[in-house]
Order: structure tokens, then sequence, then C-alpha cells
């Protein structure tokens, strides 16, 4: 098979494409024909060196990438002959592999993907969209709901947009630059507005007139969330799920006591609850898709590009949720 495999910690120039070996499923496992792999900032911060949420650090070398979507191929001892063929997504967890024409991983892992999703975008349910339905779980949407959503184009956001829509809510989506701003007011919000340009809160606060946000789901952090969360009243909530703009730490001026509420990892499965929280995530992202309510915005890259995809996630310049199509 062919993948793209990581030998040294660095820039995305690193990501070499390459022939490998074929992963053979052992007892429990099946390997899937892959024809989509997801690709995460995650994925950037582990090339770079950082570990992350992973439990120890990834041994070089590797191949990258945690989220697939493909056919079953070939399946392990005490794996249900009837997986073979079937269309299937699963996210990997914290072990690699995505990045590549085969991949295997654990059947408890699989989901059969809905007829009317494509591998694509069924990868970007499995991780991008389990996190969208981890994060609504904090807010309580509905008509006089009124969602801002900073980073509206990006692959969380897209999604955050059509939930809060089809709850009832206003929504306001925002995003850099005007070909985002496009597709952002395209994708349902009821205003879109450009966050690079410093009047961007006299804009919202014009089109509300006298309603204030009752929530903010941020991802980015920084000034963008400053300027946000001055824009919610009583009782509004300030959802943080990311901080692309800047790190968190406590004491950051964009964190409001009573009204910021951090909501990422174990907050976010607690509340899903069940015997594996993720995967309940997991079936309601991939409901939603199934019943048209969530369509996942997706840019694809050929497996081969994978540093360019990295290159482009990093700079900001895709749109949605970014995926290798071998």
């Amino acid at each position: 098979m062919h993948a793209v495999r990581l030998h040294a910690f660095g820039p995305a120039e690193n990501l070499t494409y390459e022939k490998a070996e074929d992963p053979e499923p052992g007892p429990g496992q099946v390997r899937i024909a892959v024809a989509a792999a997801g690709v995460h900032l995650l994925d950037a911060a582990l090339r770079e060196g950082a570990q992350g949420p992973a439990p120890e650090p990834t041994p070089l070398p590797t191949i990258p990438g945690r989220e697939v979507a493909g056919t079953v191929e070939s399946i392990g001892e005490g794996v249900a002959a009837l997986w073979l063929g079937k269309r299937v997504v699963a996210h990997l967890g914290f072990a690699p592999g995505g990045y590549a024409e085969l991949a295997v991983t654990d059947a408890d892992r699989l989901h059969e993907i809905p007829q009317n999703l494509d591998f694509a975008q069924a990868v970007a349910m499995i991780g991008t969209g389990r996190t969208a339905m981890g994060i609504v779980q904090f807010a309580d949407l509905g008509p006089g709901s009124v969602a801002v959503v900073p980073a509206a184009a990006g692959g969380i956001g897209t999604l955050l947009v059509q939930y809060a829509r089809h709850a009832g809510a206003t929504v306001i989506g925002l995003a850099g630059g005007p070909e985002k701003v496009a597709r952002v007011r395209a994708n349902g919000a009821d205003l879109a507005v450009d966050y690079t340009d410093a009047a961007w809160p006299g804009h919202v606060r014009a089109f509300l007139g006298t309603r204030t946000a009752t929530v903010v789901f941020d991802g980015v952090g920084g000034d963008v969330a400053r300027a946000a969360v001055a824009l919610l009243g009583p009782r509004g909530r300030h959802i943080v799920f990311g901080w692309s703009g800047e790190g968190i730490k406590d004491g950051s001026a964009y964190l409001v006591d009573g009204v910021s509420e951090q909501v990422l990892g174990p907050a976010m499965l607690r509340k899903a609850g069940g015997p594996s929280p993720v995967r309940t995530l997991e079936l309601r992202a991939l409901a939603e898709a199934a019943a048209g309510r969530l369509v996942p915005a997706v840019t694809r890259f050929p497996l081969a590009e994978a540093a360019a995809a990295h290159r482009a996630l990093e700079s900001r310049g895709t749109i949605g949720k970014v995926v290798l199509e071998p």
C-alpha cells in the first residue's frame, strides 16, 4: 500500500508519501480499504512533537491520522463475517495509521455509514461531528436563543450553525475574509460577519437591536472571544471548546467567572453519559447527518498531498473538515 509517513517531528514537509507494508488485522480487528482519512489540528501538533492528550509520546516512524472511512476488506479472528464489504467509518482513538490506503482498527469502533453520506462526510461526522454533539449538550438552544459562532466556516462551526438554526435560534456566524463569510451565510446563519474587520461587534449589535446574545460557542479565544463575550446578555453562556487564537490559561481575559465553561474532554463525556460516551456522541452525529439536519463542509486533498493539507489547515486556508482521499 501507499501511506504518508512521518520519520522526524517538524514541519509539514516532513510528511512523506511512500510505500509501506500492508497492515494485518489481529483478533477482533478489521482492515479497511480507506476512501477518506480525516485531518485534524491535533495531527499537526503531534507532527511537531507535541504529545497532546495521547497517553504516551508517538514513536517514530509513524503513519498519522485517527479518522478513516472506507470498505471492510478483511477481518480478524472473532469478527462477524457480516462486516465484510460494509461501508464503515471509525475513529482510531490514539492509534495512528489513518493516512494510508489501508488501516486496521478494532471492530467495536466501527459504524456503518448511512446511505446518504459519502466517505468524506462520514469522516467529518465521526470526529468533528461527535465533538459538535458534545458541545451543544451545554447549550439550551431554542426559539429566542441568539447563538454567536466564531470560526463559523470551520468544521465544527459549520455544524454548530446548522444545529442552532434547526433548534430555532438566531445564529450569528463569524469568519475571516469575504469567501468564508459568504459560505457562512449560505450555510444558514442569520448574520455572517468578518471578524478581521475591527468594527464587526458594532454590526452585530445593530443587527440585534435590543436583543443580546445568549450563547457564544468559542473555539478561538483571544480578541475575537473577548469581543464575542461582550455581546452576551444577563445569564448568557460562553461555551469554550478550543483556543486556536491563543492558549487558554487561568485568568485569560476572555474567561469570565460564572459565564465561561470549558467543555472539552471529561466534561463533555460525563454529559453524554452511557457505557461508552464517545460512541454515544458518534451515534448522535451520524444520526443527525443521516436525517439531513447536519451537512458537513469538506475540503478534500489527495492522500499524496498530506503536507499541503497540513499547511492549508494551519494557515486557516480551508473550509470545513479537511480530508485526504487515496
